[in-house]
């Protein structure tokens, strides 16, 4: 039976943003069926989203960490300084420690994988909308490990060598790891070939990564992209 929303209560406003339409559009549907909640509005790429934030003012944003352009992770930030009282969920269909880490640290309230079951999802948008934090189970292993100090030598200095990029180089890493050539890159970001090849340079260096084959593995462990 559907859940009653008392006379009293509004529903908690949400807002989407993931770059599969069809993703979104199963999301709406699934929290339209649900009188708690009330999908204000949704889009596919995070620098549009931050602005429409504004102009629909929901309670909680669903964010997705793996958008190409300005990933879930570094939107954190800017939807942060523009819009301080909302709530953002992340989102993603992976569970790399090193962005749930970095998730949290960035001002997220929550993180929920994917693969969550549908009523994990209201319960997380309940949670971050009251003000109390929520990470999914599928990843609090995880996090929990990482804040215990078990993850690991290796998984350690993996960990702090993503926190160490930049919001581009977080973009070129993506680019890289879905395949693009520095050409692509170059014109995907509207930089010069030359400021292309060094990004290329420098991640390779910082992520001890000496491929695009590695630097893809890479990005499909962490959730920065999906497989």
């Amino acid at each position: 039976m559907t859940p009653q929303v008392a006379m009293s209560q509004r529903p908690i406003r949400v807002f989407l943003v993931d770059d599969q339409s069809m993703l979104r559009a199963a999301f709406r549907s699934l929290l339209m069926e649900d009188p708690r909640f009330e999908v204000v509005g949704d889009c596919g790429e995070a620098r549009t989203a931050i602005e429409r934030v504004g102009e629909l003012r929901p309670d909680v944003v669903l964010l997705d960490i793996s958008m190409p352009g300005l990933s879930g992770l570094d939107a954190l930030a800017p939807l942060r300084a523009a819009h301080p009282r909302v709530r953002i969920l992340m989102l993603t269909h992976h569970e790399g420690d090193s962005f749930v880490d970095q998730a949290l640290r960035g001002g997220a309230d929550g993180y929920l994988s994917k693969d969550s079951d549908p009523s994990e999802l209201m319960l997380a948008l309940e949670s971050v909308h009251a003000g109390k934090a929520y990470v999914s189970p599928k990843v609090s292993a995880g996090l929990l490990a990482m804040v215990r100090g078990e993850m690991g030598v290796a998984g350690a200095a993996r960990a702090n060598r993503l926190a160490s990029l930049t919001p581009r180089e977080r973009e070129v890493f993506q680019l890289l790891a879905l395949g693009r050539s520095n050409k692509e890159v170059a014109r995907e970001l509207a930089i010069s070939l030359g400021t292309a090849k060094k990004h290329r340079e420098n991640l390779q260096r910082k992520l001890d990564c000496h491929s695009a084959a590695e630097l893809a593995r890479l990005a499909i462990r962490e959730g920065l992209v999906e497989s």
